[in-house]
């Protein structure tokens, strides 16, 4: 367990350091511009890690349903968001809004789907998050 948690808490590390490197790309281009350069080396990257490690075409992408490719249109969005709103509000403020946003629909879809756990802890939990990241802002000005 403490391997799967170790992950998690990289790839969160990852995505912050993703997020600071694609807001300063910002800065000099645009969001969507930024987006772009994030995919295009990220397809270059994963192309030739997939070649060296495999699993590139392991799949059967035909029996995936329409909407499991949606994940590629809602990552450019989360991208050039993330970019957009890095300069105008901060890294740290953005990363607690995204936080927000991925632990509400996170409880929300385990709740849809059924997932085993305690529904109202969960709820508490991200209540209790959200409480922190509120008094963690403090007074601004």
């Amino acid at each position: 367990m403490i391997w799967f948690a170790s992950l998690a808490f990289l790839a969160g590390v990852l995505v912050s350091l993703s997020r600071q490197i694609n807001g300063r790309l910002a800065l000099s281009t645009s969001a969507m511009e930024s987006a772009f350069w994030n995919h295009l080396v990220g397809l270059g990257f994963v192309t030739v890690a997939a070649l060296l490690f495999g699993g590139l075409f392991a799949g059967t992408p035909t029996a995936a349903p329409w909407w499991a490719y949606l994940g590629g249109p809602i990552g450019v969005i989360f991208i050039a968001a993330g970019s957009w709103l890095i300069a105008r509000i901060g890294a740290a403020q953005t990363a607690m809004l995204i936080i927000a946003g991925q632990m509400i629909s996170g409880v929300v879809l385990d709740i849809i789907m059924g997932a085993p756990g305690n529904p109202w802890a969960r709820c508490m939990g991200v209540a209790l998050i959200l409480a922190g990241m509120w008094v963690g802002q403090g007074q601004k000005r």
